[in-house]
């Protein structure tokens, strides 16, 4: 039975929307839970012995249920079948949580853009925590303790950027403007308001809007918009000047190029990573993937000399921009490709701190092994995607680096996603 089942699967891969494999239950089938946990996507997990309607069982079997809370009994409607779990949609709420509270946004529970907000924020930040935890040892097999979360000051209408996506106009008309449904990822879900974007954007979305639904009829495909703070007004043009101030510093990059985007944690951010950064005492400072120079000029001032690689020239040159426009008169920023970082490092590495931040898909290959020749005494590695952090931390523990701290920081409330810092020390 289990290989007959197994090779139907094989013969509908990738055409799950024209079929649906009926075991272990059958399709919109109604069951009963208690959800045990939250996955990292933010979704219910619950467990249950089954038999199915050919009479064979299953033990222990995981259904995940998105809106669903730990601690809460369910009745869901399963919608899809996997080798070895399932999916449902929740129906009524048998048993409610103590941590569920109701979600600001009308959008939420459609919208793909948030994922926790029908759980209190104490509790989101101990989810968000105990995913660290879990990655950890899971993907680094370690132990580790990890610091209580550092929160936003915000925790909502804190983004300073959003892109809402449309699809191609029909008939002349645009359809939904705004981000993706929350399970159905070929739907965009019509925004009116987002209750995490910064109030200024939400005016502006909606003007946007109205402009884009007159234009419709010149329109040949579906796109995507950009809106995004400077300073009291919205910039809407990927190639013009942002101005975003972070403590006594104004840095300036291109509103279409990547910056932090939670403005209101940004100081106290970079302050710890500063701190973090001189803990060994070392002299010389090399951001790595420094972009328009956040953390190589927000920490200049406690190092003799900063440099900022970075393999965007355009990058690159806002930060040379951004040094000479703040004063600061002892950071070096280099173009280098990802073959040849290193190459024009002059410090030794006995004397180096290294920051890296790398994008969500973590450190590549290349980048690592001249980064572990080059062999810094102190590493502060800040990530927007901790389980790829956790796989580049055992290259780093392997190279006989330790781990001194893990402080997750929470820029993005209401969302499953966690920013988390790991300082790092070479062994002698």
């Amino acid at each position: 039975m289990a290989n007959r089942r197994n090779n139907v699967r094989k013969a509908h891969r990738g055409h799950y929307k024209k079929t649906f494999t009926a075991f272990p239950f059958e399709k919109h089938e109604e069951v009963e839970l208690t959800i045990d946990a939250l996955s990292h996507q933010g979704q219910g997990i619950g467990r249950l012995d089954h038999t199915a309607k050919n009479g064979e069982s299953v033990t222990n079997w995981v259904v995940f249920v998105p809106l669903a809370l730990p601690g809460e009994k369910v009745k869901v409607r399963i919608t899809h079948n996997g080798k070895t779990n399932s999916t449902g949609e929740l129906i009524q709420l048998l048993t409610s949580s103590e941590d569920r509270v109701e979600p600001n946004c009308k959008h939420f529970g459609h919208c793909g853009g948030c994922h926790l907000q029908h759980l209190s924020y104490p509790a989101q930040l101990q989810h968000k925590t105990e995913q660290i935890k879990s990655q950890l040892n899971r993907l680094a097999d370690i132990d580790s303790p990890i610091n209580e979360p550092i929160s936003t000051t915000q925790i909502w209408n804190y983004r300073a950027k959003i892109t809402p996506r449309y699809d191609t106009p029909e008939k002349g008309k645009i359809g939904a403007l705004g981000f993706t449904h929350y399970s159905h990822k070929n739907t965009l879900v019509d925004i009116h308001h987002c209750q995490i974007a910064m109030e200024p954007l939400n005016q502006r979305l909606l003007a946007e809007k109205k402009q884009l639904q007159a234009n419709a009829k010149f329109l040949k495909s579906g796109g995507e918009l950009l809106l995004r703070m400077n300073a009291e007004s919205v910039e809407t043009h990927a190639s013009n000047a942002i101005t975003q101030t972070v403590g006594d510093l104004e840095f300036h990059f291109l509103a279409g190029d990547f910056f932090q985007n939670n403005p209101f944690i940004l100081e106290s951010f970079t302050q710890y990573v500063a701190d973090q950064a001189t803990s060994l005492s070392n002299t010389y400072l090399l951001d790595a993937y420094c972009g328009c120079g956040l953390f190589s000029l927000s920490l200049a001032d406690r190092f003799e000399h900063v440099t900022g690689i970075e393999v965007s020239a355009s990058s690159a040159d806002w930060a040379r921009f951004n040094a000479k426009a703040n004063g600061i008169a002892n950071a070096t920023f280099i173009t280098a490709s990802a073959e040849q970082l290193f190459k024009e490092v002059h410090s030794q590495g006995s004397d180096t701190t290294v920051v890296i931040d790398p994008p969500r898909a973590g450190c590549d290959q290349k980048f690592l092994k001249q980064l572990l020749d080059f062999a810094p005494s102190l590493i502060v590695y800040v990530s927007c995607d901790p389980a790829t952090q956790m796989r580049d931390l055992t290259h780093f523990l392997s190279a006989g680096y330790t781990i001194r701290c893990i402080q997750p920081f929470d820029l993005f409330p209401q969302t499953r996603h966690m920013e988390c810092v790991i300082t790092l020390e070479r062994s002698a």
